[in-house]
């Protein structure tokens, strides 16, 4: 059944309110998110650590790569760019970062607060091909957005 993106947003911003930690907002929005909808088979953060450098977050599902560059893959595209990547056939991607054999849609969206500091990118891969849409994508970026406002910045590594 399809995510009810209303359900989610106040599901997350119950048990987020008040909270400003990076790393438990990122566990805890994975978890809800992973499990609003059977499409989603990987849900994660990948965190920015070092210029131009991501490395995994809380997620939930199979392993994940542990760290993308901003040069390479779809999370390295959107860190890079500060776009939302909407890739229905992963195969089609040039650049595209197998961490898992069996994905084959994937939604990237970029994670800033409100500072407009880069916090990290929120993936989600589906095993089912064209599975996402804008819809997916402006619910998602709305929740991200209010979840991650009050976070500071990353303390990047040299």
């Amino acid at each position: 059944m399809p995510v009810n993106y209303d359900d989610l947003k106040n599901s997350v911003n119950a048990l987020t309110h008040g909270e400003n930690d990076l790393v438990s907002l990122m566990a805890t929005v994975a978890c809800e998110v992973h499990h609003s909808d059977s499409r989603f088979n990987w849900t994660g953060f990948y965190r920015v650590v070092a210029p131009e450098l991501l490395k995994i977050g809380p997620y939930q599902g199979g392993h994940g790569c542990l760290v993308i560059p901003f040069s390479r893959g779809v999370c390295g595209a959107a860190a890079r760019t500060g776009e939302i990547q909407i890739i229905q056939d992963v195969e089609a991607f040039a650049g595209h970062i197998a961490c898992s054999t069996t994905t084959r849609s994937e939604l990237v969206l970029p994670v800033h607060n409100s500072a407009g500091q880069l916090l990290g990118v929120f993936d989600i891969d589906s095993d089912l091909p064209d599975a996402f849409s804008e819809k997916d994508a402006k619910h998602l970026s709305a929740i991200l957005a209010e979840v991650f406002q009050n976070v500071a910045g990353p303390a990047l590594q040299s």
